[in-house]
């Protein structure tokens, strides 16, 4: 499969990192062509300018300064996203791809009758690795809006059998080396049985 690895932490040294480099290796070890969008690296600027608000639903219009990142994302069949959990959401940089490059005519469509039809139907399969600094518990009082987005919103875009999975690792304000090494193997796992079909 042709994977988009969408990675947002602005450290090399993070865990966040880490698990990052580990999913990009264990897709390429099992065949698969991996597109790798360090968000930071890159530079991705997260802020939508003025006439891209203007321009929003303007199929015609709509993608000037995002046509590279619209090309990677329409040319992927699956997406992973790995990222740390900020004040119960995405980082501002990831947020800002979601909200700058997911646009009409490229995510979705807007019928005659104002209904919102995906369009990411090559995507067959989604996966988000979230780093929560506080526990499972505080996340689900808050409603776990990271989980809800990609579980809800990037979901229905894609294809309509596609997989989609979440995994979480939970209490990183309080981890230890063991726990980490536990989450680590668990995503390992996760991404080996990744296949074609």
């Amino acid at each position: 499969m042709r994977v988009l690895v969408v990675f947002a932490h602005p450290s090399e040294t993070s865990f966040v990192a880490a698990l990052h480099q580990q999913i990009v290796a264990t897709l390429r070890a099992r065949g698969h062509a991996v597109d790798d969008l360090d968000l930071y690296a890159e530079r991705f600027d997260p802020v939508m300018p003025r006439r891209a608000f203007h321009d929003y639903t303007d199929t015609a219009n709509n993608r000037e300064g995002i046509v590279r990142y619209v090309e990677r994302l329409r040319a992927a069949e699956a997406l992973a996203l790995v990222f740390p959990v900020w004040q119960d959401g995405f980082p501002a940089i990831l947020k800002g791809f979601f909200d700058c490059v997911f646009v009409p005519g490229v995510s979705f469509r807007i019928d005659e009758n104002g209904l919102f039809l995906p369009m990411l139907s090559s995507i067959r399969r989604i996966a988000a690795v979230g780093l929560y600094g506080g526990g499972r518990r505080r996340a689900s009082l808050m409603g776990d809006p990271t989980r809800r987005f990609v579980a809800r919103n990037l979901a229905a875009l894609a294809a309509p059998d596609a997989r989609c999975e979440y995994l979480a690792c939970y209490d990183m304000n309080d981890s230890t080396p063991e726990s980490r090494a536990r989450f680590m193997a668990k995503v390992k796992r996760a991404f080996e049985g990744w296949r074609d079909s």
